[in-house]
């Protein structure tokens, strides 16, 4: 009888050592893994520390740029309109004008 109860406390410190080498084996792991985590909460913390400053800088920067383009689209449609200006000038002078307009940039030659 003694032999039993031996073998079966035996047994239970067996189990019982197993047991305790997988929790000790599995803190271990979840050390491991929540040294890595901390190392990324680091990392995207340093990135996203920044990025309100970046965000409203990029945002500022797109403002200027399409403040900079209104005003060339302003500046383009101004020198359309003087183009237009000057080719209806020029269409208005060669009908008033026809012999006039012909021979402008070239040489008259009288007899």
């Amino acid at each position: 009888m003694v032999t039993l109860v031996v073998m079966l406390n035996t047994l239970i410190s067996l189990l019982l050592l197993y047991v305790a080498w997988r929790v000790w084996k599995l803190k271990q792991l979840l050390g491991r893994v929540a040294d890595r985590l901390a190392a990324y909460e680091r990392c995207s913390h340093a990135v996203l520390y920044v990025a309100p400053e970046t965000i409203s800088t990029a945002q500022q920067n797109i403002y200027n740029l399409r403040q900079r383009n209104q005003r060339l689209e302003v500046q383009i449609q101004q020198v359309r309109q003087i183009i237009s200006l000057l080719f209806l000038g020029r269409q208005v002078w060669q009908r008033s004008f026809p012999r006039l307009g012909s021979t402008l940039g070239q040489k008259t030659t009288r007899k």
